[in-house]
């Protein structure tokens, strides 16, 4: 490998995030100097091309000469070259139908194909991805729809913050009654959402207080997955076997429910797993909450009042229980949703240098030197005109049945 380029982003919407900032491009050169470093120009990123010029990174029209290409989004299939290797998020993993045509580009062009979603440590622990941010934006949009919802103070729209340290003196003016505010998952997104939080100087309860106790201040309580799920025979719960078979499980979502005010939803969602609540669970006049910020966003799933995704521009829409339809999210009995589907796209800068980071730490080591734990290796999904050993489980997909 001689080159590394970075890509400008062509789907649409654009994106405006990066795999590197300025800096990180300047100190990738400095660390690596036997590899030539390019920028491809954009007119969208977070960063202008300037910043990225004034630290002395080259900027081009074309990037046919990198042997790696680094982008955020997928690559529009028209904009693929031959022979190359790509690392970006393609959403072709899971089967998706939209992008099956991309994986089939790919195949065709003799692409090596590395996703950032399958980058992972030898004990399966994802290396990288946006999810801390999506966390701390979600979370934030959650106040903001608090806020609007009970009309008890403003916030900015997260994506109108220059950066994160405007977004947290955003956060100055969040004036909280003595509610309470469930937290969901303890990965990335969790993470992200509990920053906030601690910003907010919100006190930690414990599972059992917050469920039968009264506080005369605002107060959380962070759960996962093994606090709001049950054996439906009442033996012991087991994580290994909730996995395994999910369908010897239901939700007890609703014991946190019937005396919480605000929902952070960071969990992961595994198919077949209970719902947490159900269109039914929210009719019932024991569902206390009534603001959700749903940051996992799986629409119609396991937090039933996520019909649809939000967007940026209009991150809160209001879910009505009595009619399962969609309302004016002000109205009293109705749920105030915010469910924005690309969340760290409102904060771009902060979200790409956290980014960047991780590709920096975990990630070019293993492209560039040793890669003894085949963490290049087991991301690759497709190379030499053909799927990858570990995702030969993609055939049918890739053949289009």
């Amino acid at each position: 490998m001689q080159s590394i380029g970075i890509l400008k982003e062509g789907k649409t919407p654009p994106d405006k995030r990066v795999p590197l900032s300025p800096q990180q491009c300047a100190d990738f050169i400095s660390q690596y100097p036997s590899i030539n470093f390019v920028v491809q120009r954009s007119p969208i990123r977070c960063f202008s091309d300037e910043e990225y010029s004034n630290l002395g990174i080259t900027l081009v029209d074309d990037v046919s000469n990198c042997d790696v290409l680094l982008g955020v989004k997928e690559v529009p299939k028209s904009d693929l070259l031959s022979d190359k290797t790509y690392f970006y998020f393609s959403h072709t993993i899971k089967e998706q139908p939209y992008n099956r045509e991309l994986l089939q580009k790919m195949v065709e062009k003799n692409i090596t194909m590395v996703d950032y979603e399958t980058l992972k440590h030898a004990n399966g622990s994802r290396i990288i991805g946006f999810g801390r941010y999506a966390g701390v934006v979600g979370c934030y949009n959650g106040f903001l729809a608090y806020g609007k919802r009970t009309k008890r103070f403003e916030l900015k729209a997260a994506n109108l913050c220059e950066d994160r340290k405007e977004l947290e003196k955003e956060l100055k003016k969040v004036d909280l009654p003595n509610i309470k505010i469930i937290v969901s998952g303890k990965g990335r997104v969790g993470k992200g959402a509990l920053e906030v939080i601690h910003i907010l100087g919100v006190k930690e309860v414990s599972k059992e207080d917050f469920k039968t106790k009264t506080f005369d201040e605002p107060v959380y309580v962070h759960v996962d997955f093994p606090d709001y799920n049950a054996r439906i025979d009442g033996l012991e719960f087991t994580a290994d076997e909730f996995f395994k078979k999910p369908e010897l499980f239901e939700s007890t979502f609703m014991d946190y429910a019937s005396c919480a005010d605000v929902f952070i939803a960071g969990h992961y969602y595994g198919a077949g797993s209970p719902y947490l609540f159900t269109r039914e669970d929210v009719k019932s006049a024991d569902f206390k909450i009534r603001t959700v910020a749903d940051i996992s966003c799986d629409i119609d799933g396991p937090v039933a009042s996520t019909i649809r995704p939000s967007t940026i521009e209009n991150p809160i829409y209001g879910y009505n229980p009595a009619t399962e339809s969609e309302d004016d999210f002000d109205k009293e009995d109705i749920i105030s949703v915010m469910a924005v589907d690309n969340l760290p796209c409102e904060l771009p800068k902060d979200a790409s240098e956290d980014f960047g980071n991780e590709l920096m730490k975990h990630v070019f080591p293993c492209l560039i030197g040793d890669d003894p734990e085949q963490i290049i290796g087991r991301a690759t999904i497709c190379k030499n005109g053909d799927l990858n050993t570990h995702y030969e489980y993609l055939r049918d997909y890739l053949n289009g049945k």
